[in-house]
This record gives C-alpha cells, sequence and structure tokens, in this order.
C-alpha cells in the first residue's frame, strides 16, 4: 500500500522496478540452474543468432544443412525437416525431436570446431522398432530416449570418436554412450550418466 508521501507515478514505478528486477532474478537463477551448455546457450542467443546444424541419415541417404534457430527463435519449418531426416526408417513413424538434443548437437560442432555432417546412425526410434531392437541385443533400453525423440546415435567425420565422447561428457547436458566397435556416441538430453 502506498505511503501518503508517495505519488500514484511514484508506487506504479516501484512495482515495476521491483517487478524487473525479480523477473531478471528468475532469468539469472534459471540459467544457473540448467547444464552449462545450456546456460551458455542462453546466454549468447543475441551474440550468436543463429544455430545451424547439417545430419545426414545413414539409412535413407537423407540429409538437411539447415539454421533452425534464427532471429531469436526456433524455425517451426527446419524443425519439421529435422524430424522428418531423423524419423524411424524401419515404419516411417516421424516424430518431434527435442530442441535440447538439437542445441547439443550444434554445441558439439562448435566445440569439434568441425564444419562437417553428422553422420546419423539412429534418431527416433518408434516403440514397435525399439521393442523389435531390444530383443535382438541387451545394448537396446527397453524404454529408451530414442523413442521420446530425446536420444541419437552420431559420428563425425574428421573427429575422432573419443574426442567426440570427451567433448559430450563435458557438456554434463545428458546421457553419453560410447560404441567404438560400431563407430558411434550415443547422446541424449536426460539425466546425465555415462556408459561404454
Amino acid at each position: 500500500m502506498p505511503s501518503k508521501l508517495d505519488h500514484p507515478q511514484q508506487t506504479h514505478h516501484k512495482t515495476l522496478n521491483r517487478r524487473r528486477i525479480l523477473q531478471m532474478g528468475v532469468a539469472a537463477a534459471t540459467t544457473l540452474m540448467l547444464p552449462n551448455s545450456y546456460g551458455k546457450t542462453l546466454s549468447n542467443a543475441i551474440e550468436m543468432p543463429d544455430r545451424k546444424l547439417s545430419l545426414i541419415n545413414l539409412h535413407t541417404g537423407e540429409s538437411i544443412k539447415t539454421t533452425y534457430w534464427a532471429e531469436g527463435q526456433y524455425q517451426a519449418n527446419e524443425l519439421i525437416a529435422i524430424n522428418r531426416i531423423l524419423r524411424d526408417h524401419r515404419t516411417n513413424d516421424v516424430h518431434p525431436i527435442d530442441t535440447k538434443l538439437l542445441d547439443l548437437l550444434n554445441t558439439l560442432q562448435q566445440t569439434m570446431n568441425s564444419e562437417q555432417t553428422f553422420q546419423v546412425i539412429s534418431g527416433f526410434r518408434s516403440a514397435k522398432t525399439n521393442a523389435t531392437l531390444s530383443k535382438n541385443s541387451n545394448g537396446v533400453a527397453k524404454k529408451s530416449l530414442h523413442m521420446q525423440g530425446k536420444a541419437i546415435d552420431i559420428r563425425l567425420p574428421g573427429c575422432q570418436l573419443s574426442d567426440l565422447r570427451k567433448a559430450a561428457i563435458h557438456c554434463q547436458a545428458g546421457g553419453v554412450g560410447y560404441y567404438p566397435r560400431s563407430n558411434f556416441i550415443h547422446i541424449d538430453t536426460g539425466n546425465v550418466r555415462r556408459w561404454g
């Protein structure tokens, strides 16, 4: 409640200042609570307005080179195109890919200082495909994050697989699986963990 000495405009101004301070505090706290790569991505959104990816699906041969984030927002048509490239090639089911996963790929590419195209071994997997793969291999989780569009299996030409793994682990943004015999790493946006 304003004091008798406060002018109505001063009270409104104080309220706006309090709101602004609270908003800034919430934004700062949110950034601090996110993994380093996400906080970095958020804080650099103005400095680096474009986020790009280059992907090839090794099963279909389809590829995309895209700017999926521009002018401060995700580009809907580009996300649709990425979802299509990363679909379950066995069933043709398409599912939205987690934008945090795309941002992680973008961060990895910058960390590796590479302009090469990510080779995708597996993106989205339908429940049917995952169940089949799980029966035939103990390396496939029954509740895989691939089924939620939150995981991808990749390699990056010109980069040592072990270096790509180290960079992914350093991001502290989710799970990192190492499969040197099959020449790929798994990354996801689940809990921070590692295996392989």
